[in-house]
Order: structure tokens, then sequence, then C-alpha cells
């Protein structure tokens, strides 16, 4: 079975879906692996460490999904919203296709695959369970994303991190606030208290108090009822209006007093929750920042504009969105990592064995033969359940 890498078509996108490293461990498997030429170059992976690893290189796009049983992106068609499209015309009856697709967007998307025959699996979709952890790629990026979001608002605010005393006096700390405390938003902690920040964290989830105090945070205790606050998946669960006021009224004098703040929440398939509002955003400080990695969900604050840097009185706001492209050799790494475990996991002497007893065949296959086969999603359009 042959495994293609097309290059990723997304403006401004730079990962690539496997790096050389984990061609001989595919080929132990089974599968031999094309890359469309250029694939890996905005990620510091030249053409020839994959024909030294044992990939072929093809010189185009067409090639690359013509000759290969099993496609491998990054942006799928549906998470590739600028032109993800182009590559629908030359997808094969019963390829399969593996990546980033959006599965909770658009219905449209989701059925153009779906129409053409192809076998898809959405990386989004991967259960969250022991065995799985290793092929999560939901995380992977989100680990990304929260350390570079710091980075940004540290090259962004106009004050330095840590402490310093000096001959001519002594700085202060920057206070960071971090809403959101699920992977992206604990490497946030983690990044900002490396490089010297008073950090603070909320989430409207208890139980993580004592991940953000063992990573030397102060956990922000508003007095809210919490007790359903997160689902059976470990996720936050969307909650009423009246609860989001209340939180917003609690939330805004911490916000007020904060240096950075960079938030991170958000809900499958839904809307991020507004929790940054534009008054808010008016009692803080002139030379605050906001870094807004739920942009492309909405935002979590009510100024944020995605892919757009936005300032109101004083205070910049950073609508980030593809935030790991930012850091493109190591996020390719990780991902490819991922899929190369999932592959493990769903072939057997070079076939997919499509195991729909298997959790993570039957929570991550979202089309197959021609249909949405995925009872979420379907339940997600208001599809009736299939038979």
């Amino acid at each position: 079975m042959i495994v293609g890498v097309p290059r990723e078509s997304y403006p401004g996108e730079r990962r690539v879906a496997l790096t050389p490293a984990v061609v001989p461990n595919l080929a132990k498997a089974g599968l031999e692996v094309v890359v469309q030429a250029g694939a890996g170059e905005l990620a510091g992976y030249p053409d020839a460490l994959y024909v030294e690893k044992g990939a072929k290189v093809l010189p185009d796009r067409a090639g690359v999904f013509s000759s290969a049983e099993v496609i491998l992106q990054v942006l799928g068609h549906g998470a590739n919203d600028v032109n993800g499209q182009d590559d629908v015309p030359l997808y094969r009856r019963d390829q399969v296709l593996i990546g980033f697709l959006r599965p909770f967007g658009t219905q449209a998307a989701v059925q153009q695959i779906a129409d053409a025959g192809v076998t898809s699996f959405a990386v989004e979709l991967m259960p969250r369970i022991t065995r799985a952890q290793s092929m999560d790629a939901l995380s992977s990026m989100a680990n990304i994303a929260g350390y570079k979001a710091v980075l940004l608002a540290a090259d962004t605010v106009p004050r330095v991190f840590p402490m310093m005393t000096t001959a001519a006096g002594t700085i202060t700390p920057a206070r960071v606030l971090v809403v959101g405390v699920g992977v992206a938003g604990l490497q946030a902690i983690a990044t900002a208290r490396r490089l010297g920040a008073v950090v603070s964290a909320y989430d409207v989830r208890p139980a993580v108090k004592e991940q953000v105090q063992s990573l030397g945070a102060k956990f922000v205790e508003l007095p809210l009822e919490t007790k359903d606050a997160q689902d059976e998946r470990g996720y936050a669960k969307a909650q009423d209006e009246a609860f989001y006021q209340k939180q917003r009224e609690l939330l805004g004098k911490v916000v007020a007093e904060s240096d950075v703040v960079i938030t991170t929440a958000v809900i499958p398939g839904k809307k991020a929750p507004l929790l940054i509002p534009a008054a808010m955003v008016q009692a803080m400080q002139p030379g605050a920042v906001i870094v807004d990695l739920a942009a492309e969900r909405g935002g979590n604050c009510e100024l944020t504009k995605p892919a757009q840097t936005v300032v109101v009185n004083g205070v910049t706001i950073l609508g980030q969105v593809n935030t790991a492209s930012g850091v493109p050799f190591h996020a390719s790494q990780m991902y490819a990592k991922n899929l190369l475990t999932f592959l493990q996991s769903q072939t057997k002497e070079g076939k997919f064995l499509f195991d729909m007893n298997d959790q993570i065949t039957s929570d991550t296959l979202l089309t197959r033969g021609g249909q949405i086969v995925n009872k979420r999603i379907r339940e997600h359009f208001g599809l009736p359940a299939l038979a």
C-alpha cells in the first residue's frame, strides 16, 4: 500500500504531514511512501532527506493523489477552507484520507469528501483514551500553540517578562493570565513561567486547579456553580448565557490587572465562548496584549478578528489562527509521530483493518462508501442515524 504526502496548500501553512524519520517505520509496516516535491521544505525537511530514508519524491500533486491509496495531510478539505476543495477532483473512490478535516465545520465540505467515495479519518475525533494518547494530534498541536502564544505575547507587549534587578532600578515581572487550562493553556503557563512572568490561570473546570498550581501559577477561583463544567471526554461543557455573563463580571478585575491575557477556551463543535467583552478590553491598561487562540472558532474576545492584529485604546489583540504552523519543524515531527502510530494501529501487513469494534477506528472514521458514517457528526448535522 502506498502512502502519499502532498505539499500543504493552505496559505502560510509550513507543516508537513510526514517527516523523513518515520518513513522507515512505515516501510516495516508494509507501507511505501511518496512525497510531493518540496512538501517538507518550509518545515526544514528537504526532499533529499525523504529519498535518503526510502521515500519516493514525485514532481506534482496530481501524481501523489493518483499513485497513493492513502493520503496524509495536515489540513485536508474542510480544515483548509481557502483552497482545500481544489483537491476534491483528485480524490479516487475508496482512497483513504487522513488529517485535520474540521468535521464539525460545514456539512457541505464533509459531504463533498463522502460524495467522492473517499474513506476519511478526521484526527480531531481521536478519542481521549489511554491507548490513543500517542495519536492525539489535537493535543500535539495545542502544545505547540500554547508555547508559541507566549512568545508572540512577549514579542508584542512593551515590557519584559522577568523581574530584573539592575543598577537603574528593579523592574517588576509581567503579569500573565491564561484563560482556559487545556493542553494549550498548560503549555502557555509553563512557558510564561520559564520566561519569569507572574502567572495566573482560570478555567471553568475546578479539577484543573492542581495542575495549574503544580506549574507555579495561581488558580483564579470564581464563585460560580461548576459541578457540570466537564464532559465525559474531559472537555469543558458549554454553559448558558447567564453563566457566561456572571463569569465575565467576576473575571473583569483579573483581566484589568493583567499585562498579557492568553485565551484558549474552545468547545468541540461549538462557537468559542465569549469571555472578554469590549468593555473589559476598555478597562485594560494601554500596552496590554491579548492573544486569542480561539480566534478560528469566533474568539474568546469580542474584538478579536481572525488572522488580524487589532489595537483598541492601546490594547493589542492578536487573532491567532493556525498557530502551530509557526513552529513547523517540531509541529511536523509531533504530527508525523501521531499519524505513524495511528497507521500502525489501523493496518496489518500493508492493509487497512477497518475494525469497527476498535474505538479508535469507529470514533475517527468520518466518511466511507459515499456516506458520512460518523455517529457524532451525523447527530451534529441533524442527519438520521445509519442502520
